[in-house]
């Protein structure tokens, strides 16, 4: 005998579902955003006491995450508005139609994006992921990802206007960024399972993207803002402490005594960006007064590395790339911007 189990039942067990994770995005923005209030909260009240009752090290943890906060924030708002445009609001097949159908043409063509998109490294994650839902590859979303931080109109003005053509440093830049994206796009296109190279949470959300039920434009628009920053709030959260409280361990003073040797200098400029986590936009001002003290080619190695690698962006990678795909990506960047420093500074 069968049982027929009744239309409202099943729609129910259907959806049941969905309040739960409208929880749970509430959850984490809610989290994520009052921990950055808090951050900036805590580093105005402490600077206008005059530090009162506050450690050093802890007003200069505050200080640093702050600085991370602001300079990536508005940059995370921007890729989110950017990512509602390409999935909401574009048609499906705009990015798409004049792209080269070679698969490494495409590529090259996508890690010039950053030129139309000028989105740093902190907006570019959630642009990315929109790109994957709106149907391009995991290794051609990378590879943008990679690209855009460094071939962007702001990032290539504000490097020329802190160093020019000096040393070919701009050059190399823009080269090196270019070279990286596309050989790391390359290289995890030869994986057998793409799709196995993000997390499972967000593959689960590109599938179910294939099949959701037809939305009208605004409310996709606020579906994507409230999916995007429940993960992204969080990671500008946790990272900014993180990178903050990093800053304040490791001493300067050990990097910039490396500086006149052509590898130490490349692999201590590599922890600094590391460490210290710049928006791209604006790096090129910071580690211009390490340019007397480093080599040329450690000066590129850091303007290559950082947007790609720091603690900031790993955080953030990390909601939609696994450890051991972020373990790897960070080896081959690693590798490919050291080579590209160590060139630069033996024919410089």
């Amino acid at each position: 005998m069968t049982t027929t189990v009744p239309a409202s039942v099943d729609e129910h067990h259907q959806h049941d579902h969905r309040p739960r994770r409208s929880r749970n995005r509430w959850l984490w923005l809610a989290i994520g955003t009052l921990g950055v209030a808090g951050i900036l909260g805590l580093r105005a009240f402490t600077g206008a006491q005059d530090s009162f009752g506050v450690p050093g090290l802890t007003a200069d943890l505050l200080t640093l995450a702050t600085s991370v906060i602001i300079e990536s924030l508005p940059f995370v708002v921007l890729g989110i508005a950017l990512s509602i445009v390409v999935q909401a609001w574009l048609p499906d097949d705009l990015l798409m139609r004049y792209l080269p159908n070679s698969p490494v043409l495409r590529r090259a063509a996508i890690s010039m994006f950053g030129i139309a998109l000028p989105v740093c490294e902190c907006g570019n994650v959630p642009l990315a992921r929109g790109l994957v839902m709106k149907g391009f590859t995991v290794p051609e979303s990378m590879t943008f990802l990679l690209a855009a931080p460094i071939i962007n109109p702001i990032t290539i003005v504000t490097t020329h206007q802190a160093f020019g053509f000096d040393d070919g440093i701009l050059v190399g830049r823009i080269l090196g960024g270019l070279a990286i994206a596309n050989i790391v796009g390359w290289l995890f296109s030869l994986h057998p399972q793409p799709n196995s190279l993000l997390t499972d949470r967000f593959a689960a959300q590109c599938a179910a993207g294939s099949h959701e039920h037809r939305q009208s434009r605004s409310e996709k628009s606020l579906d994507i803002f409230m999916r995007e920053s429940s993960v992204l709030m969080p990671a500008v959260f946790i990272g900014s402490l993180i990178a903050g409280a990093i800053q304040v361990a490791v001493p300067r003073d050990v990097l910039v005594s490396l500086g006149s040797n052509p590898l130490w200098s490349i692999l201590a400029m590599m922890l600094l960006a590391f460490v210290i986590s710049v928006c791209s936009s604006v790096d090129a001002f910071f580690i211009l007064p390490f340019a007397s003290t480093f080599m040329p080619g450690s000066i590129v190695t850091f303007l290559v590395f950082g947007p790609i690698i720091d603690i900031k962006m790993l955080a953030i990678m990390r909601t939609t790339f696994p450890g051991k795909v972020l373990l790897q990506l960070s080896l081959v960047v690693a590798l490919m911007s050291a080579l590209i420093g160590l060139v630069i500074n033996y024919v410089a």
